[in-house]
C-alpha cells in the first residue's frame, strides 16, 4: 500500500494472528521499520516482491521495540549486507531482564549494527528524528519523518488506542508523557505499529485528542 511517494506500508489485517504492521522508506536507501515475526514475514516478502524488490534491496531494519511480533524477522537479514538498528536503551533493557532473549529469537548471540538514540538519524536522502518514548516499553522510540510530516509511532499509539503497560517494563505514567510529547508534532500521517494508518492533520490531532479523553484516566 503506498502511502506517499517513497513510502509503503504492509499493513497487517489477519485478526487470528498478531503481527505487527511494516513500513518501507524507499529513498536512495531503503529502510524497513519494523519488519514484525519471523514466521509470519511473507506479508512483507509479498510486498517487496510488488515493488519489485527483494530482501538484498534492504539498507537498514529499524526496530521500534523489541518484542518479537516487531523485531524477530530480523532473523531473515542476518549474514546479509543490511544494518539492524535498535534503541540504545531497549537494548540494555533486553540484556539486564532476559539475558537469552536472542537465543529465544533465533540468533545466538545477536548484537545491533546500530544503537539509535534520542535525535537526529541521516539516511542518504532520508532524515529522520529518533524520538525516545517509554511507557509501552523502556527503550521504545518513535520515528519522526518532518520532509513527509510522517510519525512511525511502533506500540506507542493508534488509530482509537494506545499500547499496552501491564507488561515487563510497562508504564502508564511514561507513556502517557510520550503520547503528549509526539502530539505537539506537525503530523500529517500517523503510522502505528497495529491496525489503519491515521490520515490527515485533523485526523491525527482529533486521535491524539480522542486518546487523551478515552484513554489517559485509565495509565496510572
Amino acid at each position: 500500500m503506498e502511502i506517499l511517494s517513497e513510502l509503503h506500508a504492509f499493513l497487517w489485517d489477519n485478526p487470528t494472528a498478531n503481527n505487527c504492521n511494516a513500513y518501507l522508506i524507499a529513498g536512495e536507501k531503503r529502510i524497513l521499520v519494523d519488519p514484525g515475526h519471523y514466521h509470519l514475514f511473507s506479508h512483507v516478502r509479498d510486498g517487496l516482491s510488488g515493488l519489485s524488490l527483494s530482501l538484498r534491496d534492504i539498507d537498514l531494519v529499524i526496530i521500534t521495540h523489541a518484542h518479537p511480533d516487531h523485531m524477530e524477522a530480523v532473523r531473515i537479514f542476518m549474514g546479509t549486507s543490511t544494518l539492524i538498528s535498535i534503541p540504545a536503551t531497549e537494548m540494555d533493557f533486553i540484556k539486564s531482564v532476559a539475558p537469552h532473549y536472542s537465543e529465544a529469537l533465533g540468533i545466538p548471540d545477536f548484537e545491533p549494527h546500530i544503537l539509535l538514540r534520542e535525535g537526529a538519524l541521516n539516511v542518504g536522502n532520508v532524515s529522520l528524528r529518533v524520538i525516545q518514548t517509554p511507557g509501552h516499553s523502556p527503550g521504545s522510540i518513535c520515528l519522526y519523518w518532518p520532509d513527509k510530516k510522517a510519525l512511525f509511532t511502533g506500540d506507542v499509539v493508534f488509530n482509537q488506542g494506545v499500547g499496552r503497560t501491564d507488561i515487563p517494563g510497562g508504564s502508564g505514567e511514561h507513556l502517557k508523557e510520550s503520547i503528549k510529547r509526539i502530539s505537539l508534532l506537525d503530523v500529517d500521517y500517523l503510522l502505528p505499529g497495529h491496525g489503519d494508518v491515521v490520515s490527515g492533520r485533523e485526523a491525527v490531532k482529533a486521535n491524539f485528542a480522542d486518546i487523551e479523553k478515552d484513554w489517559f484516566p485509565y495509565l496510572q
